[in-house]
């Protein structure tokens, strides 16, 4: 059994420890110590990253009580090894685990659900409840969870069994007996949990809710706390401070100035489309009664390159194709009444390096072939 001296303190970030084993595994050494401060994966939490002497460790896990360091280089059984443990990403884990739990306890005591699932990533922390919640009632939650972390309150963690674990009202995901370790958020949460905590709410700084997106039979909600928190809106304000000066607008007011640009962009959309129109038409006639036509365009969206073959189609009498583009990347419309292109289309694409279909008297796609060889091609045919 390895002494868990991170239960002792969860603020200690150097430790010394008596090697017991160090065995050559895949990845790396299997160091198992008498007693370590590094915290091993588990319970949705990641693994704590550091050193131990000169090697680095690169992950931990326990099996059965004992520890094992995985490091990438090997450390002499017997010796005393100075650990030391990346405190930033200690921390940052505290700071996310423990915001998760007043918030999933504030969560489970409105709407009357369990936490069924939680991930701690890179990014991001992830809750998923066995309820449909909506995303104003998540932000009450937001606020009282903040709310709470302002009061600073103190985080008890106590391990409890038999009777007196019976007589505590906690969260759990499945039933448990022997020492369980009862982390308690006074007023906000009281859950079983192996977890690294901040010792006062105040820690854990601000949280966030970002995403709450339907899944299975309840919901995922996506979450940041403290740093995380603090960083991701920095860099939404930054984001948000860059478009507002674009707009001429008050960083506050940037929502209202991109309805505008939208409105205005949606008017010359319009605008466009009905010249795109009249040009085309004016096109189509010019081409009336030439028979089969070949045409090459400057770049233009798909939609307007079929708009472009329908309307010579209809009034050139033979096929009608169109390319839009230049050489190298061509999109492509090939029409013709009362006829069917299909097998055309299909030598196209062989010949042209094309990719594309439709129905019979109509198809679409694009080509990777110079100007000249769809020139050659249509020659040919």
């Amino acid at each position: 059994m390895t002494r868990k001296i991170y239960y002792d303190n969860p603020f200690l970030w150097e430790f010394t420890a008596r090697v017991l084993s160090c065995e050559a595994v895949k990845g790396g050494y299997a160091v198992v110590l008498d007693e370590t401060a590094f915290y091993p994966e588990g319970g949705g939490q990641p693994a704590d990253h550091g050193t131990l002497g000169a090697v680095n460790v690169l992950d931990v896990h326990e099996k059965d009580g004992v520890i094992t360091h995985l490091c990438d280089g090997a450390i002499a059984p017997d010796a005393t090894v100075r650990g030391a443990i990346d405190w930033a990403r200690r921390f940052d884990h505290m700071q996310q685990h423990s915001g998760e739990h007043i918030c999933s306890g504030l969560i489970c005591a409105r709407f009357g659900c369990d936490n069924v699932g939680f991930h701690m990533g890179a990014d991001a922390v992830t809750i998923d409840f066995n309820a449909e919640i909506d995303w104003d009632a998540l932000l009450e939650i937001e606020a009282k969870a903040n709310q709470y972390i302002y009061e600073d309150h103190a985080i008890d963690i106590q391990f409890h069994r038999g009777a007196a674990l019976d007589a505590i009202d906690y969260r759990s995901k499945k039933p448990l007996d022997g020492d369980v370790r009862i982390v308690t958020f006074p007023g906000a949460d009281c859950c079983a949990c192996c977890g690294t905590h901040v010792a006062r709410s105040g820690q854990v700084g601000i949280v966030k809710f970002l995403s709450c997106q339907k899944f299975r039979e309840g919901v995922r909600i996506e979450l940041l706390c403290g740093a995380r928190a603090y960083r991701y809106l920095s860099a939404a304000w930054g984001q948000n401070l860059q478009i507002a000066q674009s707009l001429s607008a008050k960083p506050l007011e940037s929502a209202a100035a991109v309805a505008r640009l939208e409105s205005e962009l949606g008017t010359l959309k319009q605008r466009a489309a009905k010249l795109e129109a009249q040009v085309f038409a004016q096109v189509a006639s010019r081409l009336a009664g030439e028979g089969d036509v070949l045409l090459f365009e400057e770049d233009m969206a798909p939609d307007s390159v079929r708009k472009l073959c329908d309307a010579v189609t209809q009034v050139c009498g033979g096929r009608c194709a169109v390319f839009a583009g230049a050489d190298g990347a061509w999109k492509y419309a090939i029409g013709q009444r009362d006829g069917d292109v299909r097998e055309l289309v299909k030598a196209l694409n062989a010949a042209l390096r094309g990719r594309g279909g439709g129905k019979p008297g109509f198809a679409q796609g694009s080509c990777a072939a110079a100007k000249s060889e769809i020139e050659g091609f249509f020659q040919t045919i």
